[in-house]
C-alpha cells in the first residue's frame, strides 16, 4: 500500500511539472477583426496578449503591421488604463505602467482599410514585461502547416468582391464606318455603279425623242414640197 501511494504521489508531481512547463508555451497574443473581408474599410482589430510571466506584469506591446497597411491609417480605440499609443515606421506600440502579474493585455485599434486580395494578415508582436523580459510572437503561420512555437497573431479573411469586368475592345476586323460630310473641293462624290447603269438605261430610252420629232417634221415638209411641184399649174 505504501509503495502504491508513493508511486501515485510521484505521478501527480510529474504531471504538475509537465503542466508548469507547458503553461508559458500555451500563452499567445491573438487578434480578431470585426469585418472578415479583404479590402474592408474601418476595421476594428482586437488584440489579446496573454500573460505568461509569474514575476512581472506586461508593460508594452509593439505591433509590426503587415504589408499594405500604413501606420498613419491606424488609430487607437481602447487600451489598458494609463497606456499610450505611439506610431512607428512599421507599426505602433501601446504601453505604460506594467499591469498586475498574471493580467492579460487587451487593446483595440481601427484600420482605415485592409489590403485588397490578402486573406491572411500576420501582426508580429513584441510583448515586454516590467522586468525587461520580451516575448517575441513573430513567426508567420503558414496555411496548412503546424503552428510554430511563437506564432504571430493572425487574421484570416474571406476574399473581397471581384472587380467588374471591363468591356472588350472593338475587333480589328470591324469595318470602319463610312465617312460623312461633303467631299473635298474639286473632287466629285462617287456614284454607285448600279445608279450609273440605271441612269444610262433611262437616258438611252428618253433623251433622243426630240431627234425623231425633227426627222418626222422634215419628212412631212419634204413630202409637201414634192407634191406641190408635181401639181399642174392651172394658170
Amino acid at each position: 500500500m505504501r509503495n502504491g501511494f508513493r508511486w501515485s504521489a510521484v505521478g501527480a508531481l510529474a504531471g504538475l511539472g509537465v503542466l508548469a512547463l507547458a503553461g508559458p508555451a500555451a500563452a499567445h497574443v491573438e487578434v480578431s477583426a470585426d469585418k472578415d473581408r479583404a479590402g474592408a474599410s474601418d476595421v476594428t482589430l482586437t488584440f489579446h496578449g496573454e500573460a505568461e510571466s509569474t514575476s512581472a506584469g506586461i508593460k508594452s506591446e509593439r505591433v509590426v503591421l503587415p504589408e499594405g497597411i500604413d501606420p498613419a491609417t491606424v488609430t487607437l480605440v481602447k487600451a489598458p488604463a494609463g497606456w499610450t499609443f505611439t506610431r512607428g515606421a512599421d507599426g505602433f506600440t501601446v504601453g505604460g505602467k506594467a499591469l498586475k502579474v498574471g493580467a492579460d493585455a487587451v487593446w483595440k485599434v481601427k484600420i482605415a482599410k485592409l489590403p485588397d486580395g490578402e486573406t491572411r494578415l500576420s501582426f508580429k508582436t513584441l510583448e515586454t514585461y516590467g522586468d525587461g523580459k520580451v516575448s517575441r510572437w513573430i513567426e508567420i503561420q503558414k496555411a496548412g502547416a503546424d503552428e510554430p512555437d511563437n506564432p504571430a497573431p493572425l487574421v484570416t479573411l474571406k476574399p473581397g468582391p471581384k472587380a467588374p469586368a471591363t468591356s472588350a475592345a472593338p475587333s480589328a476586323t470591324t469595318p470602319a464606318p463610312a465617312a460623312s460630310g461633303p467631299a473635298p473641293a474639286g473632287v466629285a462624290p462617287s456614284t454607285p455603279a448600279t445608279v450609273q447603269e440605271k441612269a444610262l438605261e433611262d437616258d438611252g430610252g428618253t433623251s433622243l425623242w426630240w431627234v425623231w420629232v425633227i426627222v418626222g417634221a422634215l419628212a412631212v415638209a419634204g413630202g409637201a414640197v414634192f407634191l406641190a411641184r408635181r401639181r399642174p399649174n392651172r394658170s
